[in-house]
């Protein structure tokens, strides 16, 4: 009686998808797409400067007790979510032109990092504009400028869904381009039943 035989097992590819371990064309892509989420992520930074700089100022006044709104029928409050969400859509919009004319080949990876990157710009953007703006210490302010001053309210994101401008005007625009001049699969040729 002899033992079953089996054939060796041929040696395993750099390549093979194995669980847990990523192929080597994946790993090729999460190069490029780190860098994209990187470079997008520090372009938040203009995005900060630009929403300080371009938001309308909430004028306050003190009374020496409290402190009110200047004007109570102003829309500047609203004005700072809307220079926001304005500046997130073209921000968005850009970064997934410059990231697709870049890389036209693109690939999940790519996509995930311009998503990941874009949100993480608002965040900052966000973050940096409230540190560079009016201070937040409404009350230490009033004191310091004394009654019957107007002075500006700190700068804040009131509807925080304006985050997410930039990250949906990414993807919206990234698809939009894709669809329009990206690679196409290789269309399978139809055979003819009667040939």
């Amino acid at each position: 009686m002899s033992a079953p035989q089996t054939p060796p097992s041929p040696p395993i590819a750099d390549d093979d998808p194995r669980p847990g371990r990523p192929t080597a064309a994946l790993r090729a892509e999460l190069v490029p797409a780190a860098v994209v989420a990187v470079a997008v992520t520090v372009a938040g930074v203009l995005l900060g400067l630009l929403w300080v700089w371009l938001s309308p100022r909430v004028p306050l006044i003190s009374d020496g007790k409290a402190v009110y709104l200047k004007n109570t029928e102003g829309e500047q409050a609203i004005g700072a979510d809307g220079v926001f969400a304005l500046l997130g859509l073209g921000f968005g919009a850009l970064s997934a032109a410059v990231v697709f004319w870049l890389r036209r080949t693109g690939g999940i990876a790519l996509v995930a990092g311009l998503a990941v990157g874009s949100l993480l710009a608002s965040l900052l953007a966000w973050r940096l504009g409230m540190w560079l703006g009016p201070t937040s210490d409404v009350a230490a302010h009033a004191r310091a400028v004394g009654k019957g001053v107007v002075f500006d309210a700190p700068l804040r994101l009131g509807a925080k869904g304006m985050l997410l401008a930039w990250p949906v005007a990414a993807m919206a625009v990234h698809l939009l381009l894709t669809a329009l001049w990206g690679p196409r699969d290789p269309e399978e040729l139809l055979e003819d039943p009667g040939a």
